[in-house]
């Protein structure tokens, strides 16, 4: 998979730094993704990865470095710019509209927008990647299983239609399909940028990776590489 890293330059991260408070998160983190990748970052819990993602999408503005994504500093953008701009996120946790119905919060994702007939058929895409989510449209997002629920985050995200997707988490809940669903959605155009727990499967989805320890970048390569490396074995994938 990792020819398709000769795409243009998509996102570029350069020499971030994410405080909270008085406490420094991220501590110089760089990372580059090309348009039509799969990138993850894996670590163990603390390592920055969730952070990352806030900086680049505007929750957390980093205090030092830049962002760019195609071009443009988006560092001190707000988070709604950003998405209009083409980058949208499923977040940790899923953060659904619980009593609202799996429509109404997919079409949450599309509030920006005015389209409305590529809206039709971004709901009908969703629809394809997700059969479940039509079938409980008209259900609350509350009721749904932890799968159901994962899957109505990550499409909700989609129907931004975004250029880049960052997806925080994404297979709590989602283990047996998520390889295949994460490689549809790139296969229908969309660049991803992954954070995951369950650092072998993000590997096995991804075609690079940067493994983060404490807010800084400890080894970078294809993800093919990295699930060969001995010391990410031992940290991340359980081996001894």
């Amino acid at each position: 998979m990792s020819e398709r890293s000769s795409g243009d330059l998509l996102l570029k991260v350069e020499n971030m730094h994410t405080f909270y408070g008085t406490i420094e998160a991220l501590k110089g983190i760089s990372i580059d993704v090309h348009e039509g990748e799969i990138v993850t970052l894996i670590g163990a819990n603390g390592a920055g990865k969730s952070t990352t993602l806030r900086s680049i999408n505007g929750l957390n503005q980093p205090r030092e470095g830049t962002i760019t994504f195609r071009g443009q500093d988006i560092t001190r953008r707000p988070p709604h710019e950003i998405v209009g701009m083409g980058i949208s996120q499923s977040p940790e946790g899923r953060r659904l509209f619980p009593h609202m119905s799996v429509i109404e919060n997919l079409e949450m994702g599309a509030f920006q927008r005015n389209d409305r007939k590529q809206i039709r058929e971004d709901l009908d895409r969703v629809y394809g990647l997700f059969p479940r989510l039509a079938e409980r449209k008209s259900q609350r997002a509350g009721t749904l299983s932890g799968g159901e629920q994962q899957m109505c985050a990550i499409g909700r995200a989609l129907m931004a239609r975004p250029q880049l997707l960052m997806l925080d988490e994404p297979s709590m809940g989602l283990a047996p399909i998520f390889v295949e669903n994460i490689h549809e959605i790139n296969e229908q155009g969309t660049t991803i940028l992954l954070v995951e727990q369950n650092a072998l499967m993000a590997l096995d989805a991804a075609d690079r990776g940067y493994v983060l320890e404490t807010g800084h970048v400890a080894l970078a390569d294809e993800a093919k590489s990295l699930r060969q490396n001995e010391q990410v074995r031992k940290a991340y994938l359980g081996e001894s």
